[in-house]
């Protein structure tokens, strides 16, 4: 062993291993070299993708629903009563005062040109008048096959400029909900990746100071993504995994904040390795050697975490499940094969202009030249010092601050929100919706559908005409030219009518409903704002009258319903997968520390962490950005993405302090693994901070909340968990933490060695 050489906490370097170090040239040349094609024949074809993700995603809210909701029950049948998939959008025409004849006019003229835009469906409903004067409505279909987002702006902007001054238009409904739904997501694949990136690459420049080597790390973690992209897009295309916007952008920061972190583990043990190995082969076989078990077990336990939303209810946290795992597979891949192959073709240059130079000093500088040394200069040093002083200070005054922080939590309002303040900034479908409820039943764009048999029609009806919130029975009819016919009960006998054709004013004749399987499909309009707590208020109590007094199972569906569903469904996967995922992920910290102490205090550490967070984002949420509230799953994806992620950066410390406490025993091991791995953790932490908080460039209320819910978290966990609570609390409890492994005897592999030598 040499000492005193590198005056560092690793001063011995090592002789290359045999067959490694005497490699043939031509493996060490051709071995990188596929690696490097490899990746950028992926890649290459992957790269295209980006441009394709509209072809395979899908927003229907319904289409993220499990299999037994009554909403989506309603929807899988509508097929069979009406011809495609068209969206409604509903039109308004308003004017202040009241509309004049000149208006009806203008308008009538205008629907008239409605019908040859491309992407309207036959069935635009005549011209609707309120009752007050000031506003007319119509409902226009939109084409299933058609771009809803495409056909919605071309109608916006033909209205915009046909309708007489003075007249205020709006294009609301579901139709109109989608295409600003869609306008709102389609920065994911331009600012979102830039932001992220520009964000990744001021830390990487400060952090290394080197103008290479944050190209070679972003070039890593962008190759990840557009592999991961690759394979999702194939997958989603076979209806293997479920794409949407949602999914897409969490896909997108998740691969470049995870594979920039492994990356960032492996640039600091190669950094170390060439210190210590003048071949350029040789240091990287010995990175790998020291990298390789961190990075894939935080890999895994980040995949084992968010495999566990397949357990999900709601589709959309099924579909995140394995969409996300498979881009964490390729961050890992990237961060152990494409970046080693880079850095072995660059080798020091890599670091250029601060090349680490073979036999130099290693940034963590010690007191003494042996091994039990600990770091006493730099930040880091310092650090160590305050710990090793104030252990048990140190971690309990950590503890009551994280504490104070959680109470915040009991403020979070996460039970459901409007879908029209889903969208941040501006929405004309929000608008629209909001001057619709002062003209007309605010419900008439979105009715509540039901579907019942034939023979319960009577009673059904009868229980919508007396449901509080409720009005304008009607049932879908291919007899009528609308669509629908008003449903009434006379003497109790079912009456279907519809206007017969002809000039206003010509009476009414009945008509058949449209029947399939014996059912059929009845309407009731809203009095209250679909999204409105009254309107839920509504449908749960209509479901709760059709279950007790009708027979036959009669599900109800629509707008309301969906998000009814959708939140219920939020709430119980919740409940079930917050346990499951620190149980998975506690086994597994126990396989890989080998003992069961420290595994259960790292799982607390984070869950307390993971409370902080919450609870200060709660409080930022009602009191600063003034956020109408959060969807159930909003606590649910900050709990995957911290509780799995923040265990990454335990993962990093604590297998160094591991491999350090084998060495040193385990206090001298705390101080050390904490001062090698502070600075490479601390960037990490930036990065996947600063990825994520990316993602509330992108105006929606889900992902704000969820950028601001991981960012600081992240940070959280960063700068106050693994700088000082794990390792205070480590060092407090000495080598017990490794309970009950052979380490929690405090004997170092040395002195083991030792006394199994004297035995023998």
């Amino acid at each position: 062993m040499t000492h005193g050489r590198h005056g560092g906490t690793q001063t011995t370097m090592e002789a290359p291993s045999p067959g490694r170090g005497g490699a043939p040239r031509w493996l060490r040349i051709l071995l990188p070299a596929m690696l490097i094609l490899l990746w950028l024949t992926a890649a290459s074809i992957g790269g295209p993708y980006f441009g394709k993700v509209s072809e395979v995603a899908t927003n229907d809210q319904t289409s993220f629903l499990p299999a037994s909701a009554d909403a989506t029950e309603v929807q899988a049948a509508l097929d069979g009563f009406r011809e495609g998939d068209d969206i409604p959008a509903l039109v308004l025409f308003v004017r202040d005062g009241g509309l004049s004849d000149a208006d009806q006019t203008a308008i009538d003229d205008e629907l008239s040109k409605l019908a040859s835009l491309d992407g309207i469906a036959d069935g635009l409903s005549p011209a609707i008048p309120s009752e007050d004067g000031d506003a007319i409505e119509v409902f226009v279909p939109i084409s299933g096959d058609a771009e809803v987002g495409d056909v919605v702006e071309a109608l916006r902007a033909q209205l915009a400029e046909a309708v007489p001054s003075g007249m205020d238009v709006f294009v609301t409904g579901p139709a109109g909900f989608t295409a600003d739904l869609t306008d709102a997501f389609a920065g994911i694949d331009g600012i979102l990746l830039l932001t992220a990136l520009g964000a990744v690459f001021l830390i990487l420049i400060v952090v290394y100071r080197s103008p290479v080597l944050p190209f070679l790390v972003l070039g890593t973690s962008l190759f990840a993504l557009c592999t991961a992209l690759l394979t999702v897009w194939w997958l989603a295309k076979a209806g293997v995994v479920l794409l949407n916007g949602q999914v897409q952008g969490i896909l997108f920061i998740l691969v470049i904040g995870a594979a920039t972190d492994y990356s960032l583990l492996y640039v600091s043990r190669y950094r170390e390795a060439l210190r210590d190995h003048e071949k350029r082969w040789d240091a990287t076989w010995a990175a790998l050697r020291g990298s390789f078990e961190p990075i894939v077990a935080s890999g895994g336990t980040v995949i084992a975490g968010l495999l566990c939303l397949l357990l999900s209810d709601l589709n959309s946290n099924k579909a995140l499940g394995p969409v996300a795992s498979i881009g964490i597979v390729f961050s890992v891949l990237a961060a152990l094969t494409f970046l080693p192959a880079l850095l072995l073709a660059c080798g020091r240059t890599s670091f250029w202009p601060l090349r680490p130079k073979f036999g130099s000093e290693h940034a963590v500088h010690v007191s003494r030249s042996d091994d039990a040394a600990v770091p006493t200069t730099g930040l880091w040093g310092r650090i160590s010092g305050l710990i090793s002083r104030h252990a048990r200070i140190v971690w309990i005054g950590s503890t009551l601050l994280l504490l104070v922080a959680s109470l915040g939590v009991f403020q979070l309002k996460a039970d459901g929100v409007a879908q029209s303040d889903l969208i941040l900034g501006t929405s004309e479908a929000r608008d629209g919706q909001a001057v619709l409820g002062e003209h007309f039943p605010a419900g008439s764009a979105s009715p509540v559908s039901i579907l019942t048999q034939e023979t319960d029609a009577a009673q059904v009806i009868g229980i919508l005409q007396q449901t509080d919130g409720l009005d304008n029975v009607q049932v879908l009819s291919g007899d009528s030219a609308t669509g629908t016919a008003d449903a009434t009960v006379t003497d109790g006998e079912v009456v279907f009518t519809a206007p017969a054709a002809g000039p206003p004013g010509t009476p009414a004749t009945a008509v058949e409903p449209t029947v399939d399987d014996g059912r059929i499909l009845l309407q009731a309009t809203l009095d209250d704002a679909p999204d409105s707590a009254a309107a839920e208020e509504t449908v749960r109590q209509l479901r709760s009258d059709l279950d007790a007094d009708v027979s036959d199972h009669t599900p109800v569906g629509g707008v309301t319903a969906t998000a009814i569903d959708s939140n219920d469904a939020s709430i119980h996967d919740r409940n079930l997968i917050i346990p499951v995922v620190l149980a998975v992920i506690l086994l597994i910290l126990m396989l890989l520390l080998r003992a069961v102490l420290a595994p259960v205090l790292l799982i607390l550490s984070v869950v307390v962490s993971f409370g902080a967070a919450l609870g200060v984002s709660a409080l930022v949420f009602n009191h600063v950005f003034a956020f109408p509230g959060a969807d159930p799953s909003v606590p649910l994806y900050g709990f995957v993405f911290l509780v799995a992620l923040g265990i990454d950066y335990n993962i990093f410390l604590m297998t160094r302090v591991r491999e350090e406490s084998m060495r040193v025993g385990t206090r001298a091991g705390v101080l050390r693994g904490l001062a090698i791995t502070g600075g490479v953790i601390t960037s990490a932490g930036l990065v996947l901070a600063a990825t994520f908080a990316a993602l509330g460039v992108i105006p929606i209320l889900f992902l704000a909340q969820i950028a601001f819910i991981v960012a600081f978290g992240v940070l959280l966990d960063t700068i106050i968990v693994r700088t000082l609570l794990v390792p205070a609390l480590s060092h407090d409890i000495g080598a017990a933490i490794w309970w009950p492994s052979k380490l929690a005897t405090g004997r170092t592999e040395p002195e083991r060695a030792q006394k199994h030598k004297h035995v023998a």
